[in-house]
């Protein structure tokens, strides 16, 4: 940082030069101007005879001397210093480098250091997280950070397969190491703290492929706890909160993200146990009721906003607030395609039609918005869509045996499709890379079998929120 002020100085001297030898260069051009001037006033004096003639001549070029001779002192001057009298520069310095470094050690003693596994179940394609707790000689814990701490991680102890591990000081004595295990099996954990193994290395690790919720919430019936065939959810990113159509009792399901109950709102356009999609935005909540054709926009407290149909509406099945235009999607298995509204519910376009070819849809499971505001529809293939309608991709097929759909669908904010799969007696959660959709990752539930997926949406810490239509609950899956 000196060395870049004593070079910013130096430049600083340069360009000040400069503009002193320019200021003196024009000097010295205007000095020439004038000196041409008297010369020319001069050429054929010796020929004048009239006296008044000479007398004129003498008297303007007396003038024009008298004019340039203030152009015999320089206009500029050789002077330049630097500066410091005026400013606490130089006493900051000196302060800041009494503070700049310090001389530091450690108690951390690596043979009595503990360590905790943070996720109770290591699964394959999950980040895995390990917590290392240092303790000095003593066995007191310590509170500040700064040690030397590096990780490696094989699968089956094998140098040959090595994956990369990640350490994270806490600044509390404690450091967070991650990796993501890309299968199934046993995996070591060395930890080293000054270059030396802890006595508890290596970590066995095992790593399971079955992927199950870390909690449920809900049973069938129309308590607090209770859903009857919910089908749809949205989650507001600003609080949290999860909105969870419960159909069946023609509310609205509202939990934190732990899936703990708050409040159920209750609201006209939820009448008929018909109402099938959701989405939410900063300032309200939007649904879709299928018997009445009418799209109901409502505040956080249940009240109405506003509300419009449309009189091409057959089987409105799901809809997707457009945050960046303010546009609402409707997708409608009457005409098989996705309607695109203003905020008032002006018709401004629909994406699709009835058919197999590409940009068309059969039994439309799901619509929702991707990256750069694309338009993704699920049916039996997921299609992506620009935001003017425009086909883009192709997701997925139902060619040859298999003939699975898609169900709910959501993407998250670093561009991931999470969608709904099901199969012949197999219902799977599938994470996709966009573009191209390559399956990074599925979620089995093993333990506790997704019955009827419905709809879905993701939490900013990487977590899955699943309506479970068949078991009447909503599940909770890490899936990053």
């Amino acid at each position: 940082m000196v060395e870049s002020r004593r070079q910013e100085l130096i430049n600083a001297v340069s360009q000040a030069a400069q503009e002193k030898r320019k200021v003196l260069e024009e000097q010295l051009t205007i000095i020439e101007g004038e000196k041409s001037k008297v010369e020319r006033e001069c050429e054929g004096l010796q020929y004048q005879v009239e006296v008044r003639n000479i007398t004129q001549r003498i008297s303007c070029l007396g003038e024009k001397l008298d004019a340039a001779s203030s152009l015999s002192e320089p206009r500029e001057n050789s002077f330049l210093t630097c500066d410091f009298s005026n400013s606490d520069a130089l006493s900051k310095l000196a302060e800041s480098l009494k503070r700049l470094g310090r001389v530091r050690s450690s108690t951390t003693y690596p043979s009595l250091c503990t360590y905790d596994l943070e996720d109770k179940v290591a699964v394959s394609n999950l980040l895995t997280s390990v917590l290392l707790n240092t303790v000095d000689y003593r066995g007191n814990p310590r509170t500040t950070g700064g040690d030397p701490v590096t990780a490696t991680v094989s699968k089956d102890g094998s140098p040959n397969r090595q994956l990369n591990a990640k350490v994270e000081d806490l600044g509390n004595g404690s450091y967070r190491i991650t990796f993501r295990p890309t299968s199934s099996g046993k995996y070591l954990l060395n930890i080293l703290v000054f270059e030396r193994v802890l006595r508890v290395c290596p970590i066995t690790i095992d790593v399971t492929e079955h992927n199950n919720p870390v909690k449920t919430f809900g049973v069938r019936g129309s308590g607090k706890d209770g859903f009857l065939q919910p089908v749809a959810v949205a989650i507001d990113k600003e609080t949290d909160h999860i909105y969870v159509v419960d159909t069946g009792n023609s509310r609205i399901k509202v939990l934190t993200k732990d899936l703990e109950f708050i409040r159920h709102i209750e609201n006209e356009g939820l009448c008929g146990r018909s109402c099938t999609g959701i989405d939410v935005s900063k300032d309200c909540i939007a649904i879709v009721n299928w018997r009445t054709k009418t799209v109901t926009s409502m505040n956080f407290n249940g009240e109405t906003i506003s509300k419009f149909s449309h009189n091409e509406f057959q089987e409105p099945i799901d809809i997707a607030i457009d945050k960046e235009y303010g546009h609402y999607l409707v997708a409608d298995n009457g005409p098989s395609c996705v309607f695109v509204f203003d905020s008032l519910g002006k018709l401004l376009f629909q994406v699709g039609k009835k058919g197999n070819g590409k940009g068309c849809f059969n039994l439309i499971s799901s619509v929702c918005l991707g990256p750069g505001a694309s338009i993704i529809v699920a049916d039996t293939r997921i299609q992506i869509f620009s935001p003017k309608g425009d086909f883009i991709e192709e997701i997925g097929h139902s060619d040859g045996k298999n003939r699975g759909r898609y169900g709910g669908l959501s993407v998250d904010d670093e561009d991931r499709i999470i969608v709904a799969r099901s199969e012949k007696n197999r219902n799977t959660i599938q994470i996709l890379r966009i573009p191209g959709g390559e399956v990074i990752s599925t979620i089995d539930s093993n333990d506790s079998r997704v019955k009827r997926p419905g709809g879905i949406s993701v939490t900013k810490d990487n977590h899955v929120i699943v309506v479970d239509l068949g078991h009447d609950c909503v599940k909770k899956y890490r899936y990053w």
